[in-house]
């Protein structure tokens, strides 16, 4: 028997300040579990020297009946001016940053560990296509060592899709061969970045992915430029699919709602809902 699968929103989406007003949006949405970004807790920029106190900041969110289902890690010095500027900069890809990379996620799988965390997602970085480019390689050793890192916390990693294809993460996470290295799969990137079809990447990363997000978008309308992120239900996402083939995965996958534009956050959620709901109903009905 399948547990059923969880309906949840990213915090990061709901653009909170402080942990009271990461539940006070939280309850306008009607939602109580949550994929947690883990940058509010390092500290420093706006949010102060010291950042959120983590065992109070859980043990508030707990105390209002919030659910943790993941994480989100965020690597430094990333630069989403262009997509030129993230392939050059996202993820681990960068030299320059790799090494700080690799101590955050060191940091971070503890504080996973604190939260009684078990996953955690994070954009790995353009992965490059051929098995044998020299740059792979060294992506495949960073990998393999952030995913120790959390593994070894007893956290299992989710790369986020989008920035490669579903053919070359596949490639890649065979290549990995890690036990605790998964998807976090998010329709949305596919077209936001032009790296195919929604549908058909699900069903081909389907036995790897760990986790869902509910985002929507339009395709660019010139290649090398972004597509445009919508509320779900405005894009083109075809949702009917992705639910025909959440129906057909070997594991329950967890769905946590993303918006990451727009200036009416807690109303985009409340839409997302809206629109997946019906669509979440009929799968719990099909995986008792």
């Amino acid at each position: 028997m399948f547990a059923a699968p969880v309906l949840g929103v990213c915090s990061w989406s709901l653009q909170p300040a402080s942990p009271d007003e990461l539940l006070e949006k939280l309850a306008q949405t009607g939602l109580s579990a949550l994929q947690l970004a883990l940058k509010p807790f390092h500290g420093g920029g706006l949010l102060g020297a010291r950042g959120w106190p983590l065992a109070a900041t859980a043990s508030r969110l707990a105390d209002q009946g919030v659910v943790l289902r993941s994480a989100m890690f965020a690597t430094r010095g990333e630069d989403y001016t262009s997509l030129a500027s993230i392939r050059e900069t996202g993820g681990l890809r960068a030299d320059a940053h790799w090494r700080a990379n690799a101590r955050l996620a060191r940091e971070d799988a503890a504080r996973c560990a604190e939260l009684g965390l078990s996953l955690v997602s994070f954009h790995a970085g353009f992965l490059p296509h051929e098995p044998d480019d020299p740059l792979r390689v060294v992506m495949l050793e960073r990998l393999a060592e952030v995913v120790g890192s959390f593994a070894e916390q007893g956290v299992s990693v989710a790369f986020e899709t989008g920035q490669e294809s579903a053919a070359t993460l596949l490639g890649v996470l065979e290549q990995l061969d890690c036990p605790t290295a998964g998807v976090n799969f998010d329709p949305a990137n596919m077209l936001l970045y032009g790296m195919g079809d929604p549908v058909a990447a699900l069903n081909a990363l389907l036995p790897w992915v760990r986790q869902l997000h509910v985002k929507d978008a339009r395709p660019a309308v010139r290649p090398g430029e972004w597509g445009l992120e919508v509320a779900v239900g405005e894009g083109e996402v075809d949702w009917d699919g992705i639910f025909a083939a959440l129906a057909r995965a070997p594991r329950t996958i967890d769905l946590m709602i993303e918006r990451e534009a727009g200036e009416q956050r807690v109303a985009d959620v409340r839409q997302a809902i809206e629109h997946v709901a019906p669509r979440l109903a009929a799968l719990r009905e099909a995986r008792p």
